[in-house]
């Protein structure tokens, strides 16, 4: 119980300094260096050092007796959802930058400069993690500290199966972000946390369940058992399918690279009235003049 109270306590540190580095950096940045840079650099910082946090008690927790699975995806849901809650707009996630710039919503350079920043954030929660683990303040930190150099790959199938895991996370991940986007806060958040929290369940023993190029990257790409390319086609490339896949199966197209719709169809929303043509009598003629009625072949407004 102590190293679950510990580790609880260095999950409000991190959230806290990055809450401090996001309400300082907005006051002394301008919006644009804000938004594409340091909301981006803490964003990630906080996402990384949480999940290989995590990631510890979920190795070494299991097997030495100290907690359930149970307690491992309460802890993750309660942390996405505080992540959603203090990210102020931030993805921290090189796959969502990606989409925000294929539906217009982001340029070249702001898309550039948030995959720098994502890059860099995670770099450094994955030295700060480290520094924290060498204290060793309980024995399951010690344990880490004594195995981090020595970890092995999180892909527990083969290279094809391992890819379409991710892309599938990945997939099923971007349509739930795009679905909820214009959703109230107080129904998204849990949604998206849930989300996390049952892909992680369901495909975390295959590859780890990170739908998250540079959090897999920063967390897995050291460790041996696995090739640098086959890590880039797990966590890169099967990842980005997956947003491709579910962008264009929500949006019909992708803006950014063509406009027209492959999958649905265009219909105006407006429905013009079927008019029944009928002989008038001499008598309905002033009757209708009077009234000032419109022709039967205009459309209704």
């Amino acid at each position: 119980m102590d190293t679950l109270n510990v580790s609880i306590a260095f999950f409000f540190l991190v959230v806290g300094v990055c809450q401090a580095l996001r309400w300082l950096s907005k006051r002394l940045l301008s919006p644009g260096a804000y938004g594409c840079l340091a909301r981006e650099l803490a964003g990630s910082l906080q996402l990384c050092t949480s999940c290989l946090e995590l990631r510890m008690l979920m190795d070494i927790g299991l097997w030495g007796g100290g907690f359930g699975l149970d307690v491992i995806l309460t802890l993750l849901f309660l942390l996405f959802a505080v992540h959603g809650a203090s990210f102020d707009g931030a993805s921290a996630n090189p796959t969502v930058s990606v989409q925000e710039f294929l539906l217009l919503e982001s340029s070249l350079a702001a898309t550039a400069a948030k995959l720098l920043a994502q890059g860099v954030g995670t770099g450094t929660g994955w030295a700060v993690t480290k520094l924290f683990w060498s204290w060793e303040l309980t024995q399951f930190h010690f344990i880490q500290n004594l195995i981090s150099s020595e970890c092995s790959s999180s892909i527990h199938t083969s290279l094809p199966h391992a890819a379409l895991v991710e892309g599938t996370c990945s997939f099923l991940f971007h349509l739930v972000l795009l679905k909820s986007q214009q959703s109230h806060p107080i129904y998204r958040l849990p949604a998206r946390a849930a989300t996390v929290t049952f892909l992680t369940y369901t495909a975390g023993s295959f590859t780890g369940a990170f739908f998250n190029p540079a959090l897999a990257t920063a967390t897995t790409f050291h460790c041996s058992g696995n090739s640098f390319w086959d890590y880039v086609q797990v966590y890169w490339l099967g990842p980005l399918a997956g947003m491709l896949a579910a962008l264009l199966l929500y949006q019909g197209n992708i803006p950014r690279l063509f406009q027209k719709n492959l999958l649905y169809s265009q219909k105006s929303k407006y429905k013009i009235p079927k008019v029944k043509v009928t002989a008038h009598e001499e008598g309905d003629e002033p009757k209708r003049k009077r009234k000032g009625g419109k022709s039967s072949s205009e459309p209704c407004a």
